[in-house]
């Protein structure tokens, strides 16, 4: 059949392209994670280092209109929720995720997502001058809405993008520029450089120029071929979307499973989340991404850099130089999650994701000892130290970046936005619960909270061990066959056509007979 053997011929001629890092890959990674990622982990540390300057501007504001001191506990609320109001607006962006993606694709979401960061920034950066702290508390819900929305939008665009053999390399790229975020708001906080009286607005208001740099220069670059082909039918543009994000002009084999797909897709339509949560043949599916992300937020992380500051004091670090300590861990953490970027495709994400966890579990338990002997034993302290670096590692490597990857790799085309939905709130939610608890745990139990997220550790790694399957290297329609044998559902396939789950009726089956893409 000519049709077969054309195909088996450009699957020759194509196999070695697939792989390629093409500079339109490369570029279009860097400006959607400078652009959004980089946001995300500059607006969760920018306040953390002019923190005394903005309450003093909080308290003189209130001051000049009502004539009276701020009352301490109405301090205390009002900074509360400029601290909190980032992950709430996070699961509001989560929200949105899945009706923006599927009407606006991932590119154009992307696009419309850097007006809430520019409105902020504008709104931030002039707080100041129009002497108004509610505007900063206002724009830190509008910064989460955008940070809600970029840390699921930019995974799943790149992850479609991807060739298989460079989805989890590419897929931690998002993270790195989080960390790199985080970093530089650590830097630029200094007290010497805008940490400070007159620096702070400019502190904020600066996140809004990566989103004018992303609004200039992505449109430039290909919407996601999948998308493209799935989604607005336009096959034409697919091609060309893929031959230039491949760097050859043959590219069958992706186009042709992308339209097998497509078929799937016309007799299914798009998952909603109601219909994801209750479909027996993504159960395991749904249920790994909701513990993995509850397992990233609720392992500890920002206990740990909470508790950071009082370590290094503990063990003598001067009060002047504990922000440059903290700087020094916000650099491990960049170091540390690139270099997953270049192991995540040699050792797998599962390897990743255990010894992640399994670094951070071991960290919480000895730092429990450590905190509670450093008073009796001199050397504890230092060990504490060792302890948060220790932590930092783990998670950089695979607690924070790779449950983002898996989302993509574990669900198909049409059920990939709910999926990234679900999976966005419960990391927002947990996030915000974290920030809203942790102060009473640690008035309770002291050091002993991270007992709890020691057990929380453990028991993701148990799950992760039995239940999570190893995805390196292997096409979207391979993950959906291991994961079948999980569900108790069936995928039979034909010579030419992958037929439906025989155990689910109608049009539902048509989602496990979708294309083997390597995008």
């Amino acid at each position: 059949m000519k049709l077969k053997g054309e195909k088996q011929e450009s699957s020759d001629h194509d196999g070695g392209s697939k792989g390629k890092m093409t500079l339109t890959l490369a570029l279009v990674a860097l400006i959607s994670a400078f652009g959004s990622s980089f946001q995300y982990g500059y607006n969760v540390s920018v306040i953390n280092s002019p923190s005394p300057y903005m309450q003093d501007f909080y308290n003189q504001t209130y001051f000049d209109r009502n004539g009276v001191p701020m009352d301490s506990g109405f301090q205390t609320l009002l900074w509360s929720l400029t601290v909190s109001m980032f992950p709430l607006g996070g699961f509001f962006g989560s929200l949105m995720v899945w009706p923006l993606v599927n009407n606006c694709g991932r590119k154009g979401t992307l696009l419309i997502n850097n007006l809430f960061s520019i409105i902020a920034a504008i709104l931030m950066g002039t707080s100041e001058l129009a002497k108004t702290f509610e505007v900063i508390i206002l724009s830190r819900v509008i910064m989460g809405i955008y940070a809600g929305l970029a840390s699921n939008v930019v995974p799943m665009f790149l992850g479609e993008l991807s060739p298989k053999n460079l989805r989890g390399a590419i897929g931690v790229v998002p993270q790195l520029f989080i960390t790199i975020g985080i970093l530089s708001a650590q830097i630029l906080g200094l007290n010497s450089i805008l940490g400070n009286a007159e620096g702070w607005p400019v502190l904020l208001g600066l996140t809004g120029i990566p989103s004018l740099l992303q609004l200039l220069i992505l449109p430039f670059f290909p919407e996601s071929p999948r998308y493209l082909l799935i989604q607005k039918g336009n096959e034409e543009q697919a091609r060309q979307a893929l031959q230039r994000l491949r760097g050859c002009d043959d590219v069958y084999d992706e186009i042709e499973e992308m339209r097998r797909e497509d078929e799937s897709e016309k007799e299914e339509g798009q998952f909603s989340v109601l219909s994801l949560c209750t479909f027996r043949g993504l159960r395991w599916q749904l249920i790994s991404i909701i513990v993995m992300m509850m397992g990233q937020q609720l392992s500890g992380v920002n206990a740990v850099f909470y508790y950071a500051d009082r370590i290094f004091q503990s063990a003598g670090v001067d009060d002047k130089n504990v922000q440059y300590v903290t700087v020094s861990i916000g650099a491990i953490n960049v170091v540390m999650t690139l270099l997953a970027v270049f192991i995540v495709e040699s050792l797998g994400r599962k390897i990743l994701l255990l010894a992640g966890f399994g670094l951070c579990c071991l960290s919480c338990a000895v730092l429990t000892l450590a905190l509670n002997l450093q008073n009796t034993v001199s050397w504890m302290s230092y060990l504490s130290i060792v302890c948060v670096i220790v932590y930092i590692i783990g998670h950089a490597i695979g607690a924070s970046p790779i449950p983002f990857v898996m989302i993509t790799e574990m669900f198909l085309q049409s059920s990939r936005p709910a999926a990234f939905m679900v999976g966005g709130s419960v990391h927002w939610l947990c996030n915000f619960t974290v920030g809203l608890v942790f102060l009473y745990m640690e008035a309770g139990l002291g050091p002993y909270s991270f007992l709890i997220f020691c057990a929380i550790c453990l028991a993701t790694i148990i799950y992760i061990f039995i239940i999570v399957p190893e995805t390196k290297n292997k096409t979207f329609m391979e993950i959906n066959k291991i994961m079948a044998k999980r569900n108790k559902v069936e995928i039979q396939e034909d010579k030419d056509e992958l037929k439906d789950f025989s155990t689910v009726p109608g049009g539902q089956a048509g989602k496990k007979k979708t294309s083997s893409s390597d995008l």
